[in-house]
């Protein structure tokens, strides 16, 4: 029988009644639908597996219930797996997650018949390499951030692009952005917006101590590292806004686009401008 991932964000008190009626849903489409660890605190009418045994399952679909966080974590879950993803909002912003609970039904039958449109987004490859040996890799959607600790100080950061010395600062920290990430943390620190189909990535200082010294876009393909070169013990890597790693002076980070991307589901054509409109007030005055 084909099988269907669900993900949920936990402590949601909609899904105590949105559960259930979802896995009759799918039950009465064919699917056998399997859940999260979080989902199945709501129902034991379905197969739980823990979120990264999920992939092995090979589910036809994944469907998110929650907000952005929720499927950023989904995103690196499934991220070598190619599975589509349909993302329904039950958070606050929602900005990746366009899906509507109320058109949840409408967009799953759209599904089965083949009416969707498949959109995919651009991921980063981050591999942080120590004493000059590679320690861990990561993947993520939206961005890698080199950041300070609880401490007042600044720390002091390289940029290379291709192994060309671009720019050294002091700043409370670095983004590297996808497309997809233009709208997230990197937006807050001044970054531009690319439409997330464009073929860039966008480095972003946080807070520099420098006039000079303003975000970039470069080419997608480009190789960005990050070397750490002050505040000891006291920097940090996040994954998405997520996953957090205790940095150490000479420390260095290495980004490129990842050769996996995400597959999120759509009912219709994006409207990447009507969600800068309805959630980020663009244009407004």
């Amino acid at each position: 029988m084909r099988s269907v991932a669900i993900i949920s964000k936990p402590q949601k008190e909609e899904l105590s009644t949105l559960l259930p009626e979802l896995i009759l849903w799918m039950k009465a489409h064919g699917y056998d639908p399997i859940l999260d660890p979080v989902s199945g605190n709501y129902t034991r009418e379905a197969r739980i597996l823990a979120r990264h045994e999920m992939p092995a399952a090979h589910p036809e679909l994944v469907v998110v219930l929650g907000g952005d966080g929720t499927l950023l974590a989904a995103a690196r879950v499934f991220a070598k797996s190619n599975i589509p993803i349909l993302s329904v909002n039950l958070g606050s912003l929602g900005f990746l997650t366009e899906v509507r609970l109320a058109d949840l039904y409408s967009t799953l039958e759209g599904w089965c018949e083949d009416c969707c449109t498949i959109e995919s987004r651009a991921m980063l490859h981050a591999e942080l390499f120590r004493h000059g040996k590679l320690d861990q890799s990561y993947e993520a959607l939206n961005d890698v951030v080199v950041s300070k600790g609880a401490i007042a100080r600044m720390g002091e950061f390289t940029i290379k692009l291709f192994d060309q010395v671009a720019a050294t600062f002091r700043a409370d920290g670095v983004i590297v952005s996808t497309p997809t990430g233009s709208t997230a943390y990197t937006l807050s620190a001044n970054g531009p917006i690319l439409v997330p189909n464009v073929d860039a990535m966008v480095i972003t200082p946080v807070c520099p101590h420098l006039l000079t010294i303003r975000p970039m876009v470069v080419r997608g393909d480009s190789e960005v590292s990050v070397s750490i070169e002050g505040v000891p013990d006291q920097t940090f890597l996040t994954i998405d806004g997520q996953a957090a790693i205790q940095l150490r002076v000479g420390d260095e980070l290495h980004c490129r686009r990842s050769e996996h991307s995400v597959k999120l589901v759509r009912l219709g054509a994006t409207g990447f401008f009507d969600v800068l409109r309805s959630k980020l007030k663009w244009g407004e005055r």
